[in-house]
């Protein structure tokens, strides 16, 4: 079993539409949306939900109001305001215990909070793991993580040759997550100097974990002259360059029909996209 994340140093690039395209050229792998802060990759693969698993992430400290003494040091070493007069702020708890240390009455407990949701779906394309993380949550590295060991096992079960993971943007611990056990890192950037910016942060990033990287262009006749500036980059910083895919309003219809972009619906961009993945193919 081969793993292949998709990333882009920033949003909004067209990772995940390119991950659908994937999927749909594939065929013989698993999927697994590690973006979970922000997981849409369902929104063109059609899922059909076997399995939904709860994630606690932290924990959430509980105050006995019946053995709370008001003594205030809670709220005076608390560094985020979330603890006043034996009441916690939910939102405001970043779960580091400070108040649970320091109460001296031991009238403070800490409770797993429910932090979000693991799927396990079956969708046109293969097998599919995807997260929800709930709105304010944290622990997003944790749950790409078991986003990944279930992908991994299902790939492994059902004898599946290649792991597709579309991963989440910039180069945080999300990204860092997504990137551990990978073979092939393909980045998808746009004819920007903001993204030409964040594609060698993400490159970097990808090779110093030692994973090999392909980059591609999305939209890249919206300025030839850059996109060119990027492929000469990725020449000079010896990144293999996939290739370049123009901008097509049938890739937008395919997206407004829940649909992964294939070249019957998307022409020249539709090929370009499967030049991209053979190319990625062949690197591995």
């Amino acid at each position: 079993m081969r793993e292949i994340v998709v990333l882009s140093g920033k949003g909004g690039t067209g990772k995940t539409t390119l991950t659908g395209a994937f999927a749909a050229l594939g065929r013989d792998l698993v999927l697994a949306d590690a973006d979970v802060d922000a997981a849409n990759l369902h929104l063109l693969l059609s899922p059909t939900v076997l399995t939904k698993e709860p994630f606690y992430g932290g924990r959430l400290p509980v105050v006995d109001q019946e053995k709370c003494t008001r003594c205030g040091m809670c709220t005076e070493r608390c560094r985020f305001d979330a603890i006043k007069d034996g009441v916690v702020d939910e939102t405001a708890c970043e779960g580091c215990a400070v108040c649970y240390h320091v109460c001296p009455a031991g009238a403070i407990t800490l409770v797993e909070r429910l932090s979000g949701h693991l799927y396990s779906a079956t969708t046109p394309y293969g097998p599919f793991v995807y997260a929800e993380l709930g709105v304010g949550q944290e622990n997003s590295g944790k749950l790409v993580v078991r986003v990944k060991e279930k992908a991994r096992h299902l790939a492994q079960e059902t004898g599946r040759r290649y792991l597709l993971i579309d991963g989440p943007p910039g180069i945080g611990c999300p990204v860092i997550a997504s990137l551990s056990g990978a073979e092939l890192a393909v980045l998808v950037t746009e004819p920007t100097a903001a993204g030409k910016h964040d594609l060698a942060r993400v490159l970097e990033l990808a090779r110093h974990f030692g994973v090999q990287v392909g980059v591609c262009v999305n939209k890249a006749d919206i300025d030839p002259e850059m996109s060119a500036a990027i492929e000469a980059y990725c020449h000079d910083a010896g990144a293999a360059f996939l290739g370049r895919i123009p901008f097509a309003r049938a890739v937008v219809k395919a997206q407004l029909a829940q649909q992964p972009v294939t070249e019957a619906t998307a022409g020249a961009a539709g090929k370009a996209v499967r030049d991209i993945w053979e190319g990625a193919l062949a690197l591995l």
